[in-house]
């Protein structure tokens, strides 16, 4: 029996240092502002930046990287949304540490 393999190509890691961090979108708040849920348990209201406006377009549960805000770690901005099939390979690598993706 021979096992498909997905192709994923590569996939974007959050990078600590500049304070990134996976979450998963609860609501969308209208104004181009999200509620995530994120990585360490925190909710946060998060905006969508500029050049993401009309070529990104996210749904409630969808997995993203969220880059926090310097002086106020309360909010940050939308760095990157995954695909669906980004986001399970994701769960199975066991990635998501503190995340409940279910999609």
């Amino acid at each position: 029996m021979v096992e498909e393999q997905e192709d994923i190509g590569r996939v974007r890691m959050i990078r600590k240092e500049d304070g990134e961090q996976w979450g998963i979108v609860n609501e969308r708040l209208g104004g181009l502002q999200l509620r995530v849920q994120c990585q360490d348990g925190e909710l946060r209201i998060i905006r969508i930046p500029g050049k993401m406006r009309k070529r990104v377009w996210v749904r409630e549960g969808d997995l993203v990287i969220v880059k926090l805000w310097d002086f106020q770690p309360s909010k940050g901005d939308l760095a990157w949304r995954y695909l669906p099939n980004q986001a399970n390979y994701l769960k199975r690598k066991g990635l998501l540490e503190g995340l409940h993706y279910d999609k």
